[in-house]
């Protein structure tokens, strides 16, 4: 086995609730399959940050850990926030967005895909089909907004949706390059653009910029849906989608009615991804109602990490670091084929009996990605 002189460093952010626990978890196993293959070490630097450190220090996200995250080679996120827990002006403590902004990470990767063993939500076949990318963009939309709404009086609210071309330009491209990279799989590729176009001239200049970088990339299909139109699709058909491109809010709703389809965000993974800086987590909160109870589903926060796993080998030329990925990948799969199902999709097995089957899946499936 030949290990890689070039480590990496991951600034690692475990937060409130059950993201600590999914995050301890997360490290158990990244440490049992570095110790299987060859590759880059991962050298793992936890910082705080989050609502619960902010009830502590009246920090939330503090400048040395944003500073550590600026300089690590990849950021790993638990989850953040707390009900009881808020700023001054009644609003959430929600360092993940602050995160985005400061590093710039304008595109939000959901990948929605269903595993063997998983119950099925949606009674056609075909759900053992679904395997499909919601992508976001994470730096304006609606979201533009926060921080930035006003209240006129006591009789109006303003919140307004910001679309530029540059966001636009640079999502729809990351969109239709993850489907050329999808489509040596898959036999085929496509980027839907999903809008609200017949109404909002924002809206129509998305889908103006998405027609013209669909046009840079002629060997791969692009098409059009409504955000209305496609939430339709999402449950009566979701196997026929490939990569979804949208704005802010409509990516942070339809992200979680896909998940919604392989059983709830704990099957989720997600990445938020620049052109520089890549932070990675799973799709779910911190689930306060089950917090220190040993049952979170650690699942989205493994797969979050192949994810990371995935991009570090691209960007460092690692590709031992992506046969880890595969390896995490397998291993969820078999844990959950083998009966080691979550608490929260109706089994028994909780964080703890979870990452147990799914170390212990590792030889098996070190031979299936072989």
């Amino acid at each position: 086995m030949t290990v890689s002189s070039n480590k990496l460093d991951i600034a690692v952010l475990p937060g409130d609730g059950i993201g600590r626990e999914v995050m301890a978890a997360c490290l158990e196993l990244l440490a049992a399959v570095e110790a299987k293959t060859a590759g880059a070490p991962l050298r793992m630097n936890t910082w705080q940050a989050g609502a619960q450190f902010y009830a502590e220090s009246g920090e939330a996200l503090p400048n040395a850990t944003l500073d550590a995250c600026r300089r690590a080679d990849a950021v790993l996120f638990g989850a953040m926030g707390w009900p009881d827990i808020r700023h001054a002006d009644g609003t959430e403590i929600i360092p993940q967005l602050d995160l985005r902004m400061a590093l710039d990470l304008y595109a939000g990767v959901r990948p929605i895909r269903w595993f063997p063993g998983l119950p099925r939500i949606l009674s056609d076949e075909r759900v053992d089909d679904i395997d499909f990318v919601l992508v976001r963009e994470q730096t304006e939309g609606l979201f533009h907004a926060r921080g930035r709404g006003k209240v006129v009086g006591d009789d109006e609210a303003y919140d307004t949706m910001c679309i530029t071309r540059n966001g636009t330009a640079r999502v729809s491209d990351f969109a239709f390059r993850l489907a050329q990279r999808r489509q040596s799989r898959r036999g085929q590729a496509r980027v839907t653009c999903v809008d609200k176009a017949n109404v909002f001239t924002s809206m129509a200049f998305f889908r103006k910029i998405f027609d013209e970088v669909a046009a840079t990339h002629p060997t791969i299909g692009a098409d059009h849906a409504y955000v209305d139109a496609m939430a339709l699709v999402m449950v009566k058909k979701p196997w026929t989608l490939d990569v979804m491109v949208t704005e802010n809010m409509f990516g942070d709703i339809l992200s979680d009615l896909a998940a919604g389809l392989v059983g709830g965000m704990g099957m989720a993974p997600s990445a938020d991804v620049g052109d520089k800086h890549a932070l990675f987590q799973p799709a779910h909160g911190t689930a306060p109602d089950i917090a220190g109870q040993g049952k979170a589903n650690p699942c989205a926060m493994f797969l979050s990490a192949a994810m990371m796993l995935d991009w570090l080998a691209e960007k460092h030329s690692e590709p031992q670091l992506e046969v880890r990925a595969r390896l995490i990948e397998a291993s969820v799969q078999m844990a959950l084929s083998s009966g080691a199902v979550p608490i929260e999709l109706g089994g028994t097995a909780g964080c703890a009996a979870v990452t147990r089957e799914t170390i212990a899946a590792l030889p098996q499936a070190m031979k299936a990605v072989a």
